[in-house]
């Protein structure tokens, strides 16, 4: 692989990791503990366990499956927590959980970023791994701010800081 082109792809994986977070940490701001464990539909997430699924997520396909460690996910569990962490908890474990998916983004090598693995019974590559937890951590950003905007009726202000109207050069 490109040493050029894997470091592209890293940064720009990280930078929508980052985001993601940062907007994350915005819409969280809005709300209060009350709000937290809240269902917004039936068979929806409340915002706790979108955090804690995120982080489970997050740490099967990048610490675990591209970083090489053990998996030790207990998926059914981000699911069935009704409580027992606080705003502030849930933010510091996503913290957590991006600072060392960022870390094993940055340390794999190319042969890591090529090598097929098996995660939740996807046979991916390195590449593919990162690209699945890039995608499904904005899909629960999505919805996380969706949820948000419903509870507050506020704009999240995620761009209040960037003319989004400008065009290509």
């Amino acid at each position: 692989m490109d040493k050029r082109l894997l470091h592209e792809f890293k940064q720009n994986a990280i930078f929508r990791l980052e985001e993601g977070q940062r907007m994350i940490h915005l819409a969280f701001a809005k709300i209060g503990e009350e709000q937290l464990w809240k269902i917004p539909v039936p068979k929806g997430l409340a915002l706790g366990n979108q955090l804690l699924h995120i982080c489970g997520n997050m740490t099967q396909y990048t610490i675990a499956s591209l970083g090489e460690h053990p998996d030790q996910r207990a998926r059914e569990k981000e699911f069935a927590t009704k409580e027992g962490f606080t705003k502030a908890e849930l933010l510091q474990q996503l913290d957590q959980t991006i600072a060392k998916a960022i870390s094993s983004i940055n340390q794999a090598s190319a042969k890591q970023y090529t090598q097929l693995r098996k995660v939740q019974g996807f046979e991916l590559s390195g590449v593919g791994v990162v690209l699945h937890a890039v995608e499904h951590f904005s899909y629960h950003v999505g919805q996380i701010a969706f949820w948000i905007k419903l509870l507050t009726h506020e704009d999240l202000g995620f761009y209040a800081d960037h003319d989004l109207t400008q065009l290509n050069e």
